[in-house]
C-alpha cells in the first residue's frame, strides 16, 4: 500500500491519497483542490471514492469540487451528518470559506470493509468519527488512518460541539488493541506508530494494550 499526504489549508489538515490492491481512495480532502488534483495527475491514480474520518470543516473543504470534477461517491458515518451539513457555516465562524459539501453521502458503519480498509467507529472527537484500518500488504505493518483521534504526541480535542472526553479515551484504548507496530497516519502532523505513542504520548500514559 502506498500513502501520499498533502497538508492543506490554514489548519494544515492532512489529506491522504492511498493506493492499495483494491484501487485508490482519497481520505479527508480538506482544502486546496488544485494541489489534490495535481497529485492525482502526477501519480496517475484515479480514486474510486472519498472516505471521511469525520465531518469537521477542515476535513471536508475540498469534497464539493472533487465530486464535481471526478463524480466520486462520499462515505461518512451518519452520526456526523449534522456536522457535514453545517461545515460551511462552521468554517465561516473561523473566518474561512468552503463550499457546502454535497449530499447524499454513503453511510459508514462499524466493521464495514471497503477498498481494503476496515471501518472502526471511534467517537469522542465527534459523534461519528471513524478510523480506517488496513492490515498491510506483503509483510507491511498494519496502518491506521486515525483522523483527529490520535496525533504524534497529542490527541484530538474533546471540547468541541458533539465531542465527549469519555468516548475519546475509550476510543484511544480501543485503538491500542491494534499491534504496536501499526503505523498511524493522523489528521494533522507527522505519522507515527502506536508503539511510539504508547511510550511517549503523555495522554496515553496509563493506557495499555489489551491481551
Amino acid at each position: 500500500m502506498r500513502v501520499y499526504c498533502l497538508s492543506v489549508g490554514p489548519l494544515q489538515e492532512n489529506t491522504y491519497l492511498v493506493e492499495g490492491k483494491e484501487g485508490a481512495v482519497l481520505i479527508d480532502p480538506g482544502d486546496e483542490v488544485e494541489r489534490i488534483l495535481a497529485l492525482l495527475e502526477s501519480t496517475g491514480l484515479t480514486p474510486k471514492a472519498i472516505l471521511l474520518t469525520h465531518a469537521h470543516f477542515d476535513h471536508v473543504g475540498a469534497v464539493a469540487p472533487l465530486v464535481k470534477a471526478l463524480s466520486l461517491p462520499v462515505f461518512l458515518h451518519p452520526l456526523d451528518l449534522p456536522l457535514y451539513r453545517h461545515a460551511a457555516e462552521a468554517a465561516r465562524m473561523w473566518g474561512l470559506a468552503i463550499p457546502d459539501p454535497p449530499l447524499p453521502v454513503e453511510p459508514l458503519e462499524e466493521g464495514q470493509v471497503l477498498y481494503g480498509f476496515t471501518v472502526w467507529h471511534l467517537p469522542g472527537h465527534s459523534p461519528g468519527h471513524v478510523a480506517f484500518i488496513h492490515p498491510g500488504e506483503a509483510g507491511e505493518p498494519p496502518r491506521v488512518l486515525s483522523g483527529d483521534l490520535l496525533f504524534k504526541g497529542s490527541i484530538g480535542r474533546y471540547d468541541l460541539p458533539g465531542a465527549n472526553r469519555e468516548d475519546l479515551f475509550r476510543s484511544l484504548k480501543r485503538l491500542l488493541t491494534l499491534p504496536p507496530q501499526t503505523e498511524v497516519y493522523p489528521g494533522h502532523g507527522p505519522s507515527t506508530t502506536l508503539a511510539l505513542e504508547a511510550k511517549t504520548n503523555p495522554f496515553l500514559l496509563g493506557l495499555e494494550w489489551e491481551t
